[in-house]
């Protein structure tokens, strides 16, 4: 893995992460095709450098995370569900991930979804955070477990999940954000914990390639989600849809005339 490596994944990663189209799956794609997606290295990288993402969300949003307990009882609450599931399937989780067909159909079908998000809940009633119940915030957590799946989106689940629970688009979005930071830096502190469990050192290299991926992340994600909540308010879900829907036929077209798209 070299810097121009680094700076494609990282830029994927800061785009891609808050907006519906699964940033996970987009990494896959984009690491098999620059042929460094076997080094473990890079399997770990592409979930390190979350955390310049998340800190991205604690930057824009740094007032919400000093207001009340609650927001941190409701955080922890809508984070149980994927902490289970995910200690539970981490084997089949891994399995998935190191397949392309599976980004390719999962972004296909998410994307017929997106095209009526819009349409199925139209009637929001609850327009930010502090309304947002308990309940709610379970529920919206089991939404996250879906993302499990490469090419699902985490962002888009869990978004859809607060919208069926009558949230707005925005409340909705942000919510999703809010939900990132400890979902993502649990998922990165086991990365990091298994890739030493395997027998895995940091090379000095290798540490400045993580610290240039988070602060490249970390700056293109600031960008994407302010340009992502002002999109959705004005245009909602629809073009992501689109998006979505393109990559993944392009994916599962290519897959389909004989050409191997497994990362192993």
């Amino acid at each position: 893995m070299n810097l121009i490596h680094v700076i494609i994944l990282a830029i994927i990663e800061g785009l891609t992460e808050f907006l519906p189209v699964s940033s996970t799956g987009h990494m896959i794609i984009a690491s098999s095709a620059m042929g460094i997606a076997n080094d473990p290295f890079v399997k770990l990288f592409t979930i390190a450098i979350q955390l310049g993402a998340i800190l991205s969300v604690i930057v824009l949003y740094y007032k919400r995370f000093f207001r009340s307990v609650n927001f941190y009882i409701k955080l922890i609450v809508a984070f149980i569900p994927a902490a289970i599931f995910g200690l539970l399937l981490a084997k089949r989780i891994d399995a998935l991930l190191e397949s392309a067909l599976t980004v390719g159909i999962t972004l296909f079908v998410g994307g017929i979804i997106l095209l009526f998000v819009d349409k199925w809940f139209n009637n929001p009633r609850v327009e930010k955070e502090e309304q947002i119940s308990l309940p709610t915030a379970l529920k919206i957590g089991f939404f996250q477990c879906i993302a499990m799946i490469p090419g699902v989106s985490r962002s888009a689940a869990t978004i859809v999940g607060g919208m069926s629970q009558k949230l707005s688009r925005t409340a909705a979005a942000e919510f999703s954000f809010f939900l990132a930071v400890p979902t993502m830096f649990a998922a990165t502190a086991k990365k990091l914990y298994d890739f030493y469990k395997e027998g895995h050192k940091f090379t000095g290299e290798e540490i400045k390639l993580l610290a240039v991926g988070n602060v490249i992340a970390f700056i293109v994600a600031m960008l994407a989600i302010k340009t992502f909540i002002t999109f959705l308010e004005k245009k909602g879900f629809r073009l992501f849809g689109f998006y979505r829907i393109l990559v993944g036929g392009i994916i599962i077209v290519i897959y389909l005339t004989g050409h191997n798209l497994e990362v192993i």
